[in-house]
């Protein structure tokens, strides 16, 4: 598929209210900016959600009303996190993979996070890659790491992920790997045939990850989970205005941005 295809990270589980008057948090406010995305030129958002106290959840009354919400508002691709919030168990962050999504991330590896940590050992991989079998929900397999990308190949070769393979590659987060055209380089040489990546910048790696995605092939995620400001000193108004400018500077470079129907059909997703 030769398109763009953009995703928007809505809210995360790290990002309050108080940084970011803009963050939607209720399930109400994130179907809001998921069909506001779409309309920029998202094909996918990515899904986290959040308790009454705004503090991350893996509760599966709050994630079912959100999904629930933006189906009702838009065809775009539902993708939820089972990457959670730091402290959340295992068990916790895979419960909502039972709500049928369309995509959701598994990650691939333990992660340093700043000054804390992911654990995601390959028995936790099994488990989620298992699960997310049992429920057919496709994989974005979500690599902070080299030696990551690395793991997913046992996952591959034990039969548990099933091509087209589509890696996310989550670059300049604190304590783990920078995003350069080096380290992004390396990660694709790691991948197996029948893959696709998505890029995502953090922070001030936020603009040349889109750039580095366009440049290498890739696809791109934006959002208030990997970035609050749309510039130096000046919060972003919403997610969509990065949808926007991420579809604008495809554009610019002469690429169609896909839409849900292309990415349903690309995956193998229902309603295909």
């Amino acid at each position: 598929m030769n398109k763009m295809v953009i995703t928007c990270a809505l809210t995360g589980a790290e990002t309050t209210k108080k940084q970011c008057p803009a963050l939607p948090v209720t399930p109400e406010e994130l179907a809001a900016s998921a069909e506001e995305c779409a309309r920029a030129g998202a094909a996918i958002v990515h899904l986290h959600a959040r308790g009454d106290d705004g503090s991350p959840t893996a509760d599966l009354k709050v994630f079912k009303r959100a999904i629930e919400l933006i189906r009702r508002k838009t065809d775009v691709v539902v993708e939820i996190t089972t990457g959670g919030a730091v402290g959340m168990t295992p068990e916790e962050r895979i419960a909502p993979v039972s709500l049928e999504p369309d995509m959701a991330s598994l990650d691939c590896g333990t992660v340093n996070f700043g000054d804390e940590y992911i654990v995601n050992t390959l028995p936790i991989m099994r488990q989620f890659a298992s699960e997310m079998n049992r429920h057919k929900v496709h994989p974005t397999l979500e690599c902070f790491d080299v030696s990551h990308v690395q793991s997913s190949h046992i996952l591959i070769k034990e039969g548990l992920i099933k091509p087209p393979y589509h890696y996310g590659f989550v670059m300049q987060v604190p304590a783990a790997l920078s995003l350069s055209p080096k380290t992004l380089g390396y990660m694709m040489d790691q991948m197996p045939a029948e893959s696709r990546f998505t890029v995502m910048g953090i922070g001030r790696a936020h603009i040349p990850g889109i750039c580095l995605a366009i440049a290498s092939g890739g696809w791109i995620r934006v959002g208030f989970e990997d970035n609050i400001y749309y510039a130096k000193g000046r919060l972003a108004a919403s997610n969509a205005e990065f949808v926007e400018r991420a579809a604008r500077m495809s554009k610019e470079a002469q690429l169609e941005i896909a839409g849900p129907g292309e990415v349903r059909k690309f995956f193998g997703l229902r309603g295909a």
